[in-house]
C-alpha cells in the first residue's frame, strides 16, 4: 500500500490540505497529517484548527512515497522556512520519489531548482516563482515525479492526480464518479 504525508504550517490553505487527505484516503492511500509547527494542532489561513496525525521531529520519511505541500501564502512560507522538511523534499526529488505543491507551494519547488525544464502550475500571482518551469494554466500537472496545482478550486482534481499516480487512472476515475465530481463545472 502507498503511503503519503501532507505537511500543514500555520496559515495553510484548508481546502487544498483536506481535500487531498480525504480523497487519497477514501482510495486507500495512507495518508499521514504531519505538523511542521511541533503542534499537533495547527490553524489554517481562515481559522480552521486541525489536529494532525504526526509530527515533523522525528518522522520516518523512509515510509513515504510521496511529500504533498499545500498552499495558502503564510503556510507555504512556513513550510519552506522548515530546512528539516526543504531536506527531505530535496531527498525525494533527488531519489525520483513523488514531490507535490498546490497554489503558493509550487513556488518552494520553483526556488528550489526543481521546476526546471517542467510542466507546472500554481496560483496565479506565484507563476514568476516558478523558476526554468514552462508554466501552464492547466488545474494540475503531473511532470515525472513532480505534480503541481493552482489552488483551492482545484484542490480536487490534485487529489484525483495523486489517486491515479498511486492507485491508476481508472481508480481516480471511479473516485471522481463517487465524490459526484464533475470537471469543468
Amino acid at each position: 500500500m502507498s503511503r503519503i504525508a501532507v505537511f500543514f504550517a500555520e496559515g495553510y490553505e484548508e481546502i487544498e490540505a483536506l481535500a487531498v487527505v480525504d480523497i487519497c484516503r477514501r482510495g486507500g492511500i495512507e495518508t499521514d497529517m504531519v505538523s511542521v509547527s511541533g503542534e499537533p494542532e495547527v490553524k489554517g489561513s481562515h481559522g480552521i484548527a486541525v489536529r494532525t496525525d504526526k509530527l515533523l521531529g522525528g518522522l520516518d520519511f523512509d515510509v513515504y512515497d510521496m511529500l504533498v505541500l499545500p498552499g495558502g501564502k503564510a503556510g507555504t512560507e512556513g513550510l519552506e522556512a522548515c530546512g528539516e522538511l526543504m531536506a527531505q523534499v530535496d531527498a525525494f526529488y533527488a531519489a525520483g520519489k513523488y514531490i507535490g505543491a498546490i497554489c503558493a507551494a509550487p513556488s518552494i519547488f520553483g526556488h528550489r531548482g526543481i521546476l526546471k525544464g517542467r510542466r507546472a502550475c500554481s496560483y496565479p500571482a506565484f507563476e514568476s516563482h516558478l523558476e526554468g518551469a514552462e508554466v501552464t494554466a492547466g488545474p494540475v500537472e503531473v511532470s515525472d515525479h513532480v505534480i503541481t496545482s493552482r489552488g483551492m478550486g482545484t484542490a480536487i482534481d490534485f487529489g484525483l492526480a495523486i489517486l491515479g499516480v498511486f492507485c491508476g487512472g481508472e481508480k481516480a476515475a471511479e473516485m471522481a464518479e463517487a465524490i459526484v465530481y464533475r470537471e469543468g463545472v
